[in-house]
């Protein structure tokens, strides 16, 4: 169905319920738009000016406005409901999973900072390390990030994870995303920025537990850190008994 669509590869854990959400929005504008097309045909051919007949001022038809006007509300009210729960599953940070990655991004023209715990396992210390236009996270574990922004606003967008937030010059904008498969994909920015908007691309990079775990005690041994202090996702780490530790055993989100 997503071929049919047009949609781009889904590697995300709530992805499904997205594009879900979408297919049924696009079949309802699909029918509705038939439905008026096919009325409106009929109109023409029904009302067409025809030899001795006169055209006549026709006020309206409060019974056909209320319908068409109700079954609409109905029909918005509808989706509204059913797609709340999603939402909130998506943006409310009180409904988050326990994230297995913790990485601050920070956008700015033109280009998307990542900044990684350093060996302490902790966000916003000296030993963090930074990664232009890079990303790399490991698969089946949840990511937590928080958008900033230095200068103007910026929309990451994750179109294979189905994840897009805006991050806007003086807040701290949280999100969050699952990879279910390994590979590479864009980062890319959704708001107009500037004149090098179309510049503004990054790649995001999923890897195996393993794999990531050896990248990462590589960046931690660049940045002059320990290596034999890198953080594992091997360790099993559940409900923050290490605290601020941003890293959570990969086998504790294997589904």
């Amino acid at each position: 169905m997503n071929e049919f669509w047009r949609l781009p590869v889904n590697v995300s854990s709530y992805g499904g319920d997205i594009d879900g959400m979408f297919m049924l929005i696009a079949w309802v504008i699909t029918i509705v738009f038939f439905a008026v097309e096919i009325l409106l045909v009929w109109f023409l051919f029904r009302y067409r000016a025809r030899p001795g007949r006169k055209a006549a001022y026709m006020h309206g038809n409060s019974r056909m406005e209320v319908l068409w006007t109700g079954a609409t509300a109905l029909i918005v009210l509808f989706i509204g409901v059913i797609s709340r729960g999603l939402w909130l599953d998506i943006k409310d940070p009180l409904r988050f999973p326990e994230p297995g990655l913790q990485l601050i991004v920070s956008a700015k023209q033109f280009e998307w900072n990542t900044t990684y715990p350093g060996a302490d396992g902790q966000l916003g210390t000296a030993d963090d390390f930074i990664r232009r236009n890079q990303m790399h996270v490991p698969v089946n574990v949840p990511v937590r990030i928080t958008l900033v922004s230095e200068d103007v606003i910026h929309s990451f967008y994750l179109p294979e994870l189905r994840l897009k937030q805006d991050a806007v010059p003086g807040m701290q904008i949280p999100a969050w995303f699952e990879a279910t498969q390994t590979g590479e994909f864009t980062v890319g920015c959704a708001e107009l920025c500037g004149l090098q908007h179309y510049r503004m691309k990054g790649t995001l990079t999923v890897l195996s537990a393993d794999q990531f775990n050896a990248w990462n005690a590589q960046q931690v041994a660049a940045a002059g850190a320990a290596p034999g202090t890198t953080p594992a996702l091997a360790a099993p780490v559940m409900n923050n008994e290490a605290a601020g530790s941003p890293v959570v055993a990969a086998a504790s989100h294997a589904h």
